[in-house]
C-alpha cells in the first residue's frame, strides 16, 4: 500500500513530463519543440545560436568570449566585440537562452588577460592563460638577452646562445632559451652566466675581491694594505671598524651620508634622508658625521636601486634594458614585485658611478612611453 504522500512524490518526480506535454501542445514546429525541450531539461546551461543557426551550449553565466572560444579557438583569440540579438554589447555581458551571438574578430587582436576575470568555461580560461604565459616568456627572453649581451660585452666577449650550451647542466636548464628566461626573471645574473662560461673570469674576480675588498664591504683595519695613492671612499670613519652600505637606501657618491655604529657589525652607511634612521633618534652617540672621499676621475661602481611601474605590453622589459644600457648602467638584478593585466611593478639594481649617473638613468626611463613611474628605492 502506497504512503499517503505518494501523489506529492510522484508529482515532483514527473513534473518535467507534464511540462514536456505542455511544450508539445504549444510548439508550432519540431524545431521549436526541440529547442524548448533542451532549454527545460538543462537549467544549468544556456543555449545560444550562431548567425547560421548552429546551437552552442554553454554554462550559465557564460559571456560572448566563452561563446567565441566554443565556436573555435582562433575565433576566441581574435575576438574584439560581439553582437547579441543584433546589438553590439560588452564582451562581459552574460548570455541568455535563445540569444543569437555574432562574434566580431580582427586579425590584429590577441587574447586580453582581463578576459580571465569574467569567462566561465575552462576552454576560454586555458587559452587566455596560455597566451599570457607565452607573452610573458617572450618578454623575459628579450630582457635576459639584453642583460647577457651587456654582461658578455663588459668582459670583452660576444654573446651567443651557443655559448650557453656547455653550462646548461650547471644551472639545471633544459635549453639555452630557458637559461635566458632565468636571467630575465632575475633568478640569475648576467655575471653568473659569464663566469660559468668563462671560469677563468670568476677566478680573476675572486682575486680582485680579495685584494680590493669589493662587493660593498670594506675593511678599515689599520693593517689592511692599500694600493699607493688609493684613498678610502668615506671620510670620518673610526679606524679599526668595518663598514658596509645600508641595503635600505643604497647610498651613492653625491648623497649626504651618516654612519650608524652597531656592536659587532661596524658602521652602516645611510643616506641622510633614510627612513631607517628614525629608530636611532634616541641614540645620538651611535651617529657618525661622514662624507664621501671620491675623486671625479674614480671609476668605481656602486649599487643603485630603483622601483619601476611600466605598462604590461610586449617589449616593455626589453626597452627598459636598452635605455639603461645606453646610459652606461649595468643591471645586476631585477625582481618583479607585482603584476596585473595592465602593469608590472619591479625593483631593479643598477651599477652606477654616482647619484648623478643614477639620476640621468631615471630621467631617461621617465621619457619612455612604456614607463608609468620611476623612483629611487628608499626601502
Amino acid at each position: 500500500m502506497k504512503s499517503p504522500n505518494w501523489q506529492q512524490t510522484d508529482g515532483k518526480q514527473y513534473r518535467w513530463l507534464r511540462e514536456l506535454l505542455d511544450i508539445m501542445e504549444h510548439a508550432s514546429n519540431p524545431e521549436e519543440f526541440l529547442e524548448h525541450t533542451k532549454l527545460e531539461m538543462f537549467q544549468d546551461q544556456v543555449f545560444c545560436f550562431t548567425p547560421k543557426g548552429d546551437i552552442i551550449a554553454l554554462p550559465r553565466g557564460a559571456c560572448p568570449v566563452d561563446f567565441a572560444y566554443a565556436v573555435h579557438s582562433q575565433v576566441g583569440d581574435r575576438c574584439v566585440g560581439a553582437k547579441i540579438n543584433g546589438r553590439i554589447m560588452p564582451l562581459r555581458t552574460p548570455l541568455s537562452n535563445g540569444d543569437q551571438v555574432e562574434v566580431i574578430t580582427s586579425k590584429a587582436q590577441t587574447p586580453n588577460p582581463t578576459w580571465e576575470r569574467f569567462v566561465v568555461t575552462g576552454r576560454a580560461r586555458a587559452r587566455i592563460r596560455r597566451f599570457v604565459r607565452t607573452q610573458q616568456r617572450a618578454q623575459y627572453v628579450d630582457l635576459g638577452r639584453a642583460i647577457l649581451n651587456r654582461a658578455f660585452k663588459q668582459e670583452g666577449y660576444d654573446f651567443t646562445e651557443k655559448a650557453l650550451e656547455g653550462v646548461l647542466k650547471i644551472f639545471k636548464a633544459a635549453n639555452a632559451e630557458d637559461l635566458v628566461v632565468d636571467v630575465g626573471e632575475g633568478h640569475l645574473t648576467g655575471r653568473d652566466v659569464v663566469s660559468a662560461v668563462y671560469p677563468e673570469l670568476k677566478t680573476a674576480q675572486q682575486k680582485a675581491q680579495a685584494l680590493n675588498l669589493t662587493d660593498n664591504v670594506i675593511s678599515l683595519k689599520k693593517s689592511t694594505p692599500k694600493k699607493p695613492g688609493q684613498a678610502m671612499p668615506i671620510k670620518g670613519l673610526i679606524p679599526g671598524l668595518a663598514m658596509h652600505f645600508a641595503g635600505c637606501c643604497h647610498p651613492l657618491p653625491g648623497d649626504r651620508i651618516v654612519g650608524i655604529v652597531t656592536t659587532g657589525k661596524g658602521v652602516t652607511i645611510h643616506t641622510i634622508d633614510c627612513e631607517s634612521l628614525e629608530q636611532f633618534a634616541d641614540n645620538p652617540e651611535r651617529w657618525l658625521d661622514l662624507s664621501w672621499n671620491v675623486e671625479p676621475e674614480d671609476k668605481d661602481v656602486h649599487l643603485g636601486r630603483i622601483t619601476v611601474v611600466m605598462a604590461n605590453e610586449p617589449n616593455s622589459l626589453g626597452n627598459i634594458t636598452i635605455v639603461i644600457a645606453k646610459n652606461l648602467g649595468n643591471i645586476t638584478n631585477l625582481k618583479i614585485t607585482n603584476r596585473n593585466p595592465d602593469f608590472f611593478e619591479m625593483i631593479i639594481d643598477i651599477e652606477v658611478r654616482d647619484v648623478k649617473h643614477l639620476t640621468n638613468i631615471i630621467a631617461a626611463l621617465r621619457a619612455s612611453p612604456a614607463i608609468n613611474s620611476v623612483e629611487r628605492a628608499r626601502s
